[in-house]
Formats: C-alpha cells, structure tokens, sequence
C-alpha cells in the first residue's frame, strides 16, 4: 500500500469508526486537521489535505471538514485543537510528531471528541487508560 492510498483509506475509516463513538449521532460529522505546513507543499501536509479531500468527495453532505495549516508544534498546537474541540469537531486529526503531546492534552480535556494523532499508534484501551488516568 502507497502512501496516497494509506492517507485515504485511514481518513475514511475514521469517518466510519466514529458514526459508532458516543456523541456522533447527529447527520454530519465535523472533522478537523491540524497541519504543521501549507496544504500546497508538495509532501506531507498536500498528502494529509488530499485525504481529506477524498473522504468528502466520498461521505459528501454527511461531512464537513476544517482544516488549520501552518500550525507550530507545541503550545500553538494545543490551542488550535482546543479551538476545533470547543467548535463541536467529533474527530479531530493532528498530522505532525511534534503535535502528539498537545493531542493527548486536549483528548484528556475532550473524551466526546476523538482526536487522533498521525505519528502515534495507540490502541483504544491505551487512550482510555490515558483519559482515566487525566481525568
């Protein structure tokens, strides 16, 4: 599997594994992504966007995306996932390494919206352990 196809099928699925997350059941799901460069960059954040794209051409009236680019890791970080939480984003994706601590931040502070580090696999058990544990 290519990089492309990786992008589009992970942001589909997330898409579809939320419809079963508490707090989905309303007709359009908002997602929000965070990306550390511009969306025209010819790389990483070009290929994050372009998922994006693809999971709306797919899911259609059924989504609507926001996307923040140029977004510095750390404290900026934390406050725009924050802004996305607070602006009823179910599904939130940061798309960087360096946003992983603000991600687990704001997933503590958030536990209706799942947000969704690209850099870090965790399994669901671990994020519950982790919201527990925050909480």
């Amino acid at each position: 599997m290519n990089r492309r196809s990786f992008l589009q099928t992970t942001a589909a699925t997330a898409v579809v594994a939320a419809a079963g997350v508490p707090g989905f059941a309303q007709d359009v799901t908002k997602v929000g992504f965070i990306y550390v460069g511009p969306v025209n960059d010819g790389g990483w954040t070009q290929g994050h966007d372009h998922g994006r794209k693809v999971m709306v051409e797919h899911f259609g009236d059924k989504v609507e995306t926001t996307y923040l680019e140029n977004i510095p890791e750390g404290a900026d970080a934390e406050r725009a996932i924050t802004g996305l939480a607070l602006s009823g984003h179910q599904l939130i994706f940061t798309t960087s390494f360096g946003f992983m601590d603000p991600t687990i931040n704001v997933a503590a502070k958030f536990p209706r919206c799942e947000v969704r580090a690209r850099d870090r696999l965790q399994t669901r058990a671990e994020r519950l352990e982790l919201r527990r544990a925050l909480l």
